[in-house]
C-alpha cells in the first residue's frame, strides 16, 4: 500500500482514528510498536530522540534521554521503521521530531531515507510553515506527507499558511504548552476543531494532554483523530522489558473509547 493511501485509509473509516506515539530506542521499540498495533492503534507516531525536545514534557524528555543513552542513532530509527513496515505493511507510520536530525545531511537525503523505510508522514516540530523550503519540497517529492501543527495561538491570519502544503492530517496541539498532563477544556477543543475543519478538508487530529480512555473518547466525538503519547511512553519507563503488555492493554482501552465515540 502506498504511503498516501495508508494515511488516507486510516482517516476514512467510519470511526475516528487513534494515533499513538512512542520514542524510538526507548526499551524494546519493536515489541512496543507491535503492542500498539495489537491494541488497535490506527496510526503510529515514532519519535526521533533528540537532545533538546522543546515541545515535550518530562515523560517524553526522559524517553529521549533513555533512547540516546542506549546509543540510538538516526540510522537505527530508520532501521526500526523499516522493520515495522515489513511486519505491518498497511499501518501508517509517521516520524515526529526536530529539524536538526532531519536536515543536517540534507532534506533530500532525509526524504529518501523516509521513503526507503516506508514512512508515511513527517511531523517536524520546529520548522514553521514560513520555512517550508527547508524540508517540505523534498518530502512531497518523495511521496511523504509533511504534517503541520496548529495551536491555540494559530489565528485566522496565519492558519492558511499552516494548512497550505500540509498533507496527511492536521495536528491540533490543544494546549499552549508542552506534552504531558495539562489538558485543554473540552469546549475549547470543540471550538478549535470546528474552526479548523471549516478551513480545510484535511482530517484534524487532536493531541497533547490526552491520557485516559475517557478523555480520548470525549475528544473523538468532535475530532477525526486522537493522539496519545506521554501516557504510553510512561509505561516504557515503568515496565521496561515488560512494557508491551501494559501498552497493549492501554491502547486497547483507548481504541475502544475512540472507535465507539460516535
Amino acid at each position: 500500500m502506498k504511503p498516501s493511501t495508508r494515511l488516507s485509509a486510516a482517516f476514512c473509516k467510519p470511526n475516528p482514528a487513534l494515533v499513538c506515539f512512542l520514542t524510538a530506542g526507548d526499551s524494546d521499540t519493536a515489541a512496543n510498536l507491535d503492542a500498539l498495533v495489537e491494541g488497535g492503534a490506527d496510526v503510529i507516531e515514532l519519535g526521533m530522540p533528540f537532545t533538546d525536545p522543546m515541545a515535550d514534557g518530562p515523560a517524553i524528555q526522559n524517553a529521549n534521554i533513555r533512547a540516546l543513552g542506549n546509543g540510538t542513532t538516526t540510522a537505527q530509527v530508520f532501521a526500526i521503521a523499516a522493520s515495522f513496515r515489513e511486519r505491518h505493511p498497511d499501518v501508517p507510520l509517521v516520524l515526529m521530531g526536530y529539524a536538526n536530525p532531519m536536515v543536517r545531511r540534507g532534506s533530500e537525503w532525509f526524504a529518501a531515507q523516509c521513503k526507503a523505510a516506508g514512512i508515511d508522514g513527517v511531523i517536524c516540530v520546529d520548522i514553521p510553515p514560513e520555512e517550508d523550503e527547508a524540508l517540505g519540497p523534498a518530502l512531497r517529492a518523495a511521496g511523504i506527507a509533511p504534517i503541520r501543527l496548529a495551536t491555540p495561538t494559530t489565528d485566522a491570519k496565519r492558519l492558511p499558511a499552516v494548512i497550505e502544503g500540509s498533507e496527511g492530517f492536521l495536528y491540533y496541539v490543544s494546549v499552549a504548552g508542552i506534552t504531558g498532563k495539562q489538558q485543554a477544556a473540552q469546549t475549547s477543543i470543540e471550538e478549535a476543531v470546528a474552526r479548523l475543519k471549516a478551513a480545510t478538508d484535511l482530517p484534524v487530529a487532536v493531541g497533547f494532554g490526552i491520557r485516559t480512555p475517557e478523555q480520548a473518547g470525549a475528544v473523538a466525538k468532535v475530532a477525526d483523530g486522537v493522539v496519545v503519547g506521554s501516557a504510553l511512553v510512561e509505561l516504557c519507563a515503568k515496565h521496561g522489558a515488560d512494557a508491551p503488555k501494559a501498552i497493549r492493554e492501554l491502547t486497547a482501552s483507548l481504541a475502544e473509547a475512540v472507535h465507539s465515540a460516535r
